[in-house]
């Protein structure tokens, strides 16, 4: 009996090697069409590095990379590919999935995650992604874009594109996200507290909050769920994540809710 099991064992280990897109030779991309301009954008918000995929130095095929301690004031011109059905649904550096539909990339050298936006030299059209994988490992190659993405700058079909690379980083001193009629959006770190099905429950939460974060702005945020109203205790917005996590950390200490750290989006106008 233990032959079979073991037999057993490594016929279905084999047959799930066979099935993963590893196994096609080449890359390809998807069959059929999609509108990949109604793709949206990643969304820069702030992120704690991925526990995973981030290590440096590594090698990859004998050759050594290092990966930047942070993603700030980088810039940088290259050529472009993009990957596709052959790696579709398999795990990324950081352990997500891959999305071949989604606004992600594959970066050699840039932390785990990184939002990037990308210029298509040729056209100037741009996106912005997130990187969360690494690579790509062969040729000069500088940046490895989803297929959405590469599809969406317009070069899905020449397979490689020269491109720009800048940097985005969320709540870096009042970093500008997005501008449109002369509006920016800027994300700002706040600290929720907790969450509740009664404001009652939420009010209580926010005097106890209150009594130790200094005059601090504490507020309740209300919102429709599909239970009904949710009433959400948060601290903020602060001038940088150092202040916030002072903050979470303060409350931590004193055992007040289950305090964690979101970014929200701060909208003012250019005078």
């Amino acid at each position: 009996m233990m032959r079979v099991a073991v037999g057993l064992l490594i016929i279905f280990l084999l047959s799930a090697c066979s099935s993963s897109r590893y196994s096609m030779r080449h890359d390809a991309a998807p069959q059929g069409d999609f509108d990949a301009q109604n793709v949206p954008d990643a969304v820069p918000v702030w992120e704690p590095l991925s526990p995973q995929g981030n290590r440096s130095p590594y090698v990859v095929r004998g050759k050594q990379y290092e990966v930047m301690p942070n993603a700030a004031g980088y810039r940088e011109e290259g050529v472009a590919s993009w990957y596709g059905l052959k790696f579709h649904g398999e795990l990324t550096s950081n352990g997500e999935v891959y999305n071949m539909y989604a606004m992600s990339a594959a970066h050699k050298s840039l932390p785990l995650p990184t939002y990037l936006r990308v210029t298509n030299l040729a056209n100037q059209r741009s996106v912005i992604v997130r990187v969360n994988d690494r690579g790509p490992f062969h040729g000069d190659r500088l940046i490895d874009l989803s297929y959405a993405a590469a599809k969406k700058l317009g070069f899905q079909k020449l397979g490689t594109a020269r491109v720009r690379l800048e940097a985005i980083v969320p709540g870096q001193q009042g970093e500008t996200m997005v501008h449109s009629g002369g509006v920016s959006n800027r994300l700002a770190p706040f600290v929720q507290v907790g969450a509740f099905g009664r404001e009652a429950s939420a009010q209580a939460l926010k005097a106890r909050v209150q009594s130790v974060v200094n005059g601090v702005p504490v507020f309740i945020g209300q919102a429709a769920h599909h239970a009904g109203e949710i009433f959400r205790v948060r601290v903020g917005p602060f001038e940088s994540q150092q202040e916030a996590e002072e903050v979470r950390q303060r409350l931590a200490r004193e055992g007040i809710g289950k305090p964690l750290i979101i970014t929200r989006s701060l909208q003012a106008r250019h005078q």
